[in-house]
């Protein structure tokens, strides 16, 4: 017996190392894709732009009025982010009356089977607890997840609201998918989970997308209009869609409105 669990201590041991080297394999060779010819990303000036945006000092606070409709609320990060990145907009959220929650994952290094199903999960168990359904505010690949989550359970859900998601068109419109495809070790094309980001979800989708964002192409943040229901054009970098005070302000403005 004993011998048998040596035996199979010593299989794992040599599997492990193989498993390792094909993890690190595959990661190489998303790394040395080429940017597919015909697909537009933002610009390197743009790019370079985030990179002074991430150390920029805080934004001037905002001055928040009571919510209209007040309602639960789940802030969803962007890829690589972790919720406190979007700590300016949850404060600004509640002070207006809102009941905002964390995504409860941490940071956010794309979906799988297990954090997708313990996302519906949440967002289930957050509209129960406040008897009402809960908006979904998505930063980036965060407002992929608020996508996915309103079309499989429209009934959770009050309405989405994405900020420079890329939602719309080919996956390698933006600045990091080579990143996205290393970190998670699956192809953009091929996600983990059963999906189509590019339908809209049966509930209010608004989509929030700058012009100067430096990661997300403008026009796969934006959408077409069987994409959205509506579509708003922020001056910020990506990496400013969690604070700016501008983008929380518009958030604060959809939130009001009903529909």
């Amino acid at each position: 017996m004993e011998g048998r669990r040596e035996a199979d201590v010593n299989i794992t041991a040599r599997r492990q190392p193989g498993s390792l080297r094909e993890a690190i394999a595959r990661r190489a060779a998303f790394a040395r894709e080429p940017h597919p010819a015909g697909v537009h990303k933002p610009p390197l000036q743009l790019l370079f732009a985030e990179l002074r945006s991430f150390y920029r000092g805080r934004h001037k606070g905002l001055r928040v009025e009571p919510a209209a409709r007040p309602m639960p609320v789940m802030l969803l990060p962007g890829f690589g982010s972790h919720p406190r990145r979007m700590k300016p907009m949850a404060d600004a959220l509640a002070a207006a009356g809102h009941h905002v929650h964390e995504w409860g994952l941490g940071f956010n290094f794309g979906p799988n089977p297990q954090n997708f199903a313990f996302l519906m999960r949440r967002v289930g168990a957050i509209a129960h607890q406040h008897k009402a359904p809960v908006a979904l505010v998505g930063w980036s690949l965060g407002g992929l997840f608020a996508r996915e989550i309103a079309r499989r359970a429209p009934w959770m859900v009050a309405k989405v609201i994405t900020m420079g998601t890329p939602f719309s068109g080919d996956p390698r419109a933006n600045n990091a998918w080579r990143a996205y495809q290393m970190v998670t070790g699956h192809s953009v094309d091929q996600p983990p989970i059963d999906c189509d980001f590019a339908v809209k979800p049966p509930v209010p989708t608004i989509a929030l997308w700058s012009p100067r964002d430096g990661i997300i192409a403008p026009r796969s943040a934006c959408g077409w209009p069987e994409e959205r229901d509506r579509a708003v054009s922020i001056r910020c970098t990506h990496l400013d869609f969690a604070r700016a005070p501008a983008v929380v302000a518009e958030v604060l403005r959809q939130l009001d409105i009903e529909g």
